[in-house]
């Protein structure tokens, strides 16, 4: 089986079978919700994945609604899928800031097809999840929002983690996306499961567009730094 192949049917099988999720969270599957999703999950895997070769593994955090919970593909909204990989979309458009970094990166260090011949993007919880307010609005959350989260979904990460590495990817070398909570919560795991030699936090794609702009350049060098200590 090539790469692609085994990411199109980790995506195709992925479902969330861990306990109960505290009250008002909600798990955000789009392979399942948008019947549309795994036609282009196809079409980026055969793309850019249609070998044998192994990649370095990047960990985000979970899928967020505007990107990879449109598009099927981590940090990738409706926007990059279009116009930076060329992979037709109908559904709902979105602009997410994290994926325009990311996409940023992905540019300067030569193009989709040199990057994602080196690296493959997912996270420790390949499933989103969401929150409902009293008004009725839906947002974002991420796995380590609260205690009880965590709690519930620990195991499914844990399967999901040892899935992803059966992929093909280099077990030397982890790249974590967040030097905060989900720095910490990586390498408690990787303590105490051994899934990675090392793991390289840089700091999270949202949190630079979000608070560090008039320094964007200086993050992009900086992952390419990274990023260049393991492909030379």
């Amino acid at each position: 089986m090539t790469f692609a192949d085994k990411a199109i049917q980790f995506n195709r099988e992925i479902s969330y079978n861990g306990n109960p999720l505290p009250p008002g969270i909600r798990i955000m599957n789009p392979f399942k919700e948008f019947p549309a999703t795994m036609n282009i999950v196809e079409d980026f895997y055969r793309k850019y994945y249609n070998d044998q070769n192994s990649r370095h593994l990047i960990l985000g955090i979970n899928p967020s609604r505007l990107g990879g919970g449109l598009t099927g593909i981590p940090f990738t909204d409706p926007k990059r899928l279009i116009n930076e990989l060329n992979i037709g979309y109908t559904g709902r458009m979105s602009h997410e800031p994290s994926s325009v970094f990311v996409y940023e990166v992905i540019e300067a260090f030569g193009g989709p097809e040199a990057f994602y011949s080196r690296f493959y993007i997912n996270s420790p919880c390949p499933l989103g999840f969401t929150s409902i307010d009293k008004n009725g609005k839906e947002t974002n959350y991420n796995y380590y929002d609260s205690r009880e989260l965590i709690n519930a979904v620990q195991g499914f990460m844990i399967d999901s983690l040892n899935k992803l590495i059966g992929l093909g990817v280099e077990r030397t070398t982890c790249f974590c996306f967040g030097t905060g909570k989900n720095e910490k919560f990586l390498n408690k795991l990787n303590v105490e499961h051994g899934f990675f030699k090392k793991i390289v936090p840089l700091e999270h794609p949202r949190f630079i567009m979000q608070y560090k702009n008039r320094s964007k350049q200086f993050y992009i060098d900086k992952y390419l730094a990274a990023f260049d200590s393991i492909t030379n």
